[in-house]
């Protein structure tokens, strides 16, 4: 895990681990003296009961608490998870959440109040050096690479800082180059790309080293579409083919319901949801139907609201749109109260609840 200040100076590793650059006013590396933990030392070996149970990340009654007296701000409030070795998870939640200080805590960025957390069956607390050693990360509003280097140097930079002789994962490189559309740009410096082009060499960086576990955070952000979707496949690849453990963090809903096995909704610093996409969609609200018909007069709107709650009501040029919440049976008898006040519509869908709609449900209502 890396963060950067932007001009030089110091970057530094979630385990403690510190590359000093020179004083450059760009942001180049032009000398680095790097301490890491070895990927392979005993001291990375994690115990027995978490190596046989799968778990990659455990989360146990984490708190932070910032301030005190009556401007202390509670951000992370008693919150324990486990994430599975090989499997997607997404952190949703409004701004204000708690989410960036969720993963600073786990990153060892922010040290909790209270809680633990384990890498891999190793106490972040007690050996941050092997808890991390395998551990890459990307985070909003960070300069995760040097942009005076090319893209290709940036990836052998990272690979050494994590431990590993670069020469011996170049074909590791070639390959993150080739399916992140980053080979025809391989030998040119970071700063002349785009701002997408430079997120995912930033991704690429997270990866050069062989990382197990990667914290993702707004990994899309400045991406296009298909750029989007390039990363998305990269992802699911990595975590099928290579058992990559992927905790990511997004604004973007259709990013974590193509990519996540797992969602946790965080509001006001609580987990409110720990769900899969498809058990959360199925326990939201039912969806709703939008009818278009000139014959929606005040008498079949007070039918229709006799039985039905109406969200909305809109006056069209030839008539009215009215949108009501119904699903699975409800239909039928919508149909049957439309029809018994002589309402035809001319026009009538439905609208399913989205993973948008569950995540505004329940961080308005505090989780379920």
């Amino acid at each position: 895990m890396t963060d950067q200040d932007g001009v030089g100076g110091e970057r530094t590793r979630s385990s403690g681990q510190t590359v000093t650059t020179g004083p450059s006013r760009d942001g180049s590396a032009d000398s680095a003296d790097a301490t890491t933990a070895g990927r392979h030392g005993r001291d990375t070996e994690p115990d027995a009961r978490t190596a046989a149970s799968g778990t990659a990340i455990a989360v146990e009654g984490v708190t932070k608490r910032f301030e005190t007296g009556p401007d202390s701000v509670l951000a992370v409030d008693n919150v324990s998870f486990e994430v599975e070795t090989g499997s997607i998870v997404g952190l949703l939640g409004p701004n204000g959440a708690g989410k960036t200080t969720l993963i600073k805590s786990v990153l060892g960025m922010v040290v909790p109040d209270e809680g633990t957390v384990r890498i891999r069956g190793i106490d972040v607390g007690d050996r941050p050096r092997a808890a991390y050693a395998n551990v890459g990360a990307m985070l909003e509003g960070a300069r995760n690479d040097y942009w005076r280097l090319t893209v290709r140097e940036n990836l052998r930079y990272f690979a050494t800082v994590s431990g590993v002789d670069p020469d011996s994962v170049a074909d590791r490189h070639d390959r993150l180059l080739d399916r992140l559309d980053l080979t025809e740009w391989a030998d040119t410096p970071v700063r002349k790309l785009s701002r997408g082009m430079k997120q995912k060499v930033s991704l690429a960086s997270v990866l050069a080293g062989g990382a197990e576990v990667v914290f993702l955070d707004e990994p899309t952000l400045g991406l296009d579409v298909e750029s989007s979707r390039t990363l998305q496949r990269e992802l699911l690849r990595l975590a099928r083919e290579d058992g990559l453990t992927v905790f990511i963090s997004s604004h973007d809903m259709d990013v974590i319901e193509t990519v996540c096995d797992r969602v946790l909704v965080m509001s006001e610093g609580r987990i409110v949801a720990d769900d899969t996409v498809d058990e959360l969609l199925r326990g939201a609200a039912g969806g709703t139907v939008v009818v278009e018909s000139p014959d929606l007069d005040a008498d079949a709107l007070a039918a229709v609201r006799e039985r039905f709650p109406v969200t909305a009501v809109e006056e069209l040029d030839w008539g009215t749109r009215l949108t009501v919440e119904a699903s699975g049976d409800d239909l039928y008898g919508l149909m049957d109260v439309l029809a018994t006040a002589g309402v035809t519509p001319e026009r009538l869908r439905t609208v399913e609840p989205d993973l948008e709609d569950v995540f505004v449900g329940l961080t308005r209502e505090g989780g379920r």
